[in-house]
């Protein structure tokens, strides 16, 4: 019996990734409807800045050039969700900015409230180079928590093909 997994001609990957990024569409739309967060919780949002169709101020993707994660706790407004993405507004340095997000250039969304963890590819080109990750700081209480060691409650898919 062989290891190697046979090619799929399903494309379960992409299956999954999308059901993911639905999630993420789902809370934040219930934030939104009830026009705020309930309880302790908060979310850390990762995203790619050279998304396709990612729309952020240009002193921040010159700071953050690849990803960034913004928070969404105390101080946001104008939440609006899409079937492909969101906007909300958010302080940076005291400096109001408008963001939007298509659900494709997200890659992390973490509720420490609750240790809750998404963590999924990026579809964006492969033309952009990685040259690392730092969190936005914007208007926000504190960094988020370290990582869930063992983990619980977070679901990470990472799908490569033998070839």
């Amino acid at each position: 019996m062989s290891d190697q997994a046979p090619d799929s001609l399903i494309p379960y990957d992409e299956i999954v990734q999308e059901a993911l990024r639905a999630v993420v569409g789902r809370v934040l739309g219930e934030v939104e409807k009830a026009g705020g967060l309930p309880g302790d919780h908060h979310f850390y949002i990762t995203f790619k800045t050279q998304g396709q169709g990612v729309d952020i101020p240009r002193h921040l993707v010159e700071r953050f050039p690849d990803e960034m994660t913004i928070v969404i706790q105390n101080r946001f407004w104008d939440l609006k969700v899409r079937p492909d993405g969101f906007e909300v507004g958010l302080s940076f340095n005291q400096v109001p900015a408008r963001l939007v997000i298509p659900f494709a250039a997200v890659t992390g969304f973490v509720d420490p409230a609750v240790n809750f963890a998404l963590q999924f590819q990026a579809q964006v080109d492969d033309a952009i180079e990685d040259t690392g990750h730092s969190f936005a700081g914007n208007d926000a209480p504190a960094p988020p928590s370290a990582p869930v060691e063992d983990g619980s409650n977070v679901v990470s898919v990472d799908f490569t093909r033998k070839k």
